[in-house]
């Protein structure tokens, strides 16, 4: 009984979940175990930790989120709250968040539907979502069109440019005296930098490819993206700490969590990774994935702080669940902060970091990433012990 009490106090005694219940109370009151138990952790660990003002809060979206209409319904309440403020997302998620911007319908279908006819009728199916060849048509020109102003005819990383691009959508917006309905536009207005790990692996990436086969004088500038994150988290760890909410796995994933290793193993910098770690996924971990890939097994490449593994948690769920559900969860319980506005400091950050390397390289052979890690008095020779009460982690 004794170990008992030590492991936790919290009995399973829930109220009856009645009709009025809201979203927040019911994960707080019938969310206590499984996976459920897991996602009132990742909210208790977000809303009470990760959004406490001096925490800088990464996301990634990797899957086909904006297509479901998560870019409307949560990421841009999660954005204007101030509870996102920077981010890391497949191409596709921003080319599908133009649709709305764009006013092109997509359509509730269901999953079974004969996907021969749908082809012979020009009909697009993302699983049970359906829409009209005609949309990707008509985003591809409108981006094909963009591009040609001459505010684009340079080199630039992908922050920059979806900033480029949030800023016309949301002048269309405002133009049209409509809400703009688009991630883009909200991360524009919110001065939240948007980054794609791998721009070339959307249909915004071919057609920015297809001008420049035209001509068009456009390049991206993946290594100023990872300098860039970089820089955006070695400024957090100054001032405070660093938080990262994964959706999903793939690229997004890696790229944010690699900001660690760039910054101590790569630059030779002192740090110690991020200070939060939260993750919705249905990848498993025993394929060797890096979307399954666990918070322990992160902090072995210095991607997270050793101490704080206790508040880190994974959730094995679809995104489509959890999100709505985070959403609601934070912005009940915590009240909205200011905006960071990590676009508008980027170029003041990326100096700091470049000051900080050449300041290392002054010092020394920059390949000293192991060294920095050992030579900061780390007492772990394995992982730290459980938390003593993991049903409260987020107090």
């Amino acid at each position: 009984m004794e170990l008992l009490d030590k492991i936790s106090q919290h009995r399973i005694a829930p109220p009856a979940v009645t009709g009025a219940v809201s979203a927040a109370d019911l994960i707080d009151g019938a969310f206590l175990s499984y996976n459920s138990g897991r996602l009132r952790e990742t909210c208790r660990v977000f809303t009470r930790k990760m959004l406490e003002p001096d925490c800088t809060v990464g996301l990634t979206l990797s899957g086909a989120l904006t297509p479901a209409g998560l870019g409307m319904s949560c990421l841009i309440p999660l954005i204007q709250a101030g509870f996102v403020d920077w981010i890391v997302s497949t191409g596709a998620n921003l080319y599908h968040d133009t649709h709305y911007a764009l006013d092109l319908p997509l359509h509730q279908s269901r999953p079974n539907v004969d996907d021969f006819a749908l082809r012979e009728n020009n009909i697009i199916r993302i699983y049970d979502i359906v829409f009209d060849y005609s949309t990707l048509l008509d985003t591809d020109a409108y981006y094909r069109e963009l591009i040609q102003d001459p505010i684009f005819a340079r080199t630039m990383g992908t922050a920059e440019f979806h900033n480029l691009v949030g800023k016309y959508l949301h002048g269309r917006a405002a133009a049209l005296g409509k809400a703009s309905n688009s991630l883009l536009a909200a991360a524009y207005e919110c001065a939240v930098p948007v980054y794609t790990s791998s721009p070339g692996d959307s249909s915004i990436g071919m057609n920015l490819a297809a001008m420049s086969l035209g001509g068009g004088a456009l390049q991206i500038d993946c290594l100023r993206d990872v300098n860039e994150t970089a820089a955006i988290v070695f400024e957090a760890k100054q001032r405070g700490s660093s938080g990262v909410l994964i959706l999903g796995g793939g690229s997004p994933k890696n790229f944010i969590l690699q900001t660690e290793p760039q910054i101590q193993e790569v630059l030779g910098l002192a740090e110690s990774g991020h200070d939060y770690f939260l993750q919705v996924t249905d990848a498993r971990p025993d394929t060797g994935g890096l979307s399954g890939a666990t918070a322990t097994e992160a902090m072995t490449w210095g991607k997270v702080d050793p101490d704080k593994l206790p508040d880190s948690v994974t959730c094995y769920t679809d995104t489509t669940i959890a999100l709505p559900l985070l959403t609601a969860y934070s912005l009940a319980r915590r009240e909205p902060r200011p905006l960071k506005r990590l676009y508008d400091r980027r170029e003041a950050s990326y100096e700091s970091l470049r000051a900080a390397y050449n300041e290392q390289l002054k010092v020394g052979d920059v390949r000293t990433g192991m060294a920095t890690r050992q030579s900061q008095g780390r007492h772990h020779h394995g992982l730290p012990p459980a938390h003593p009460d993991t049903l409260d982690r987020g107090r």
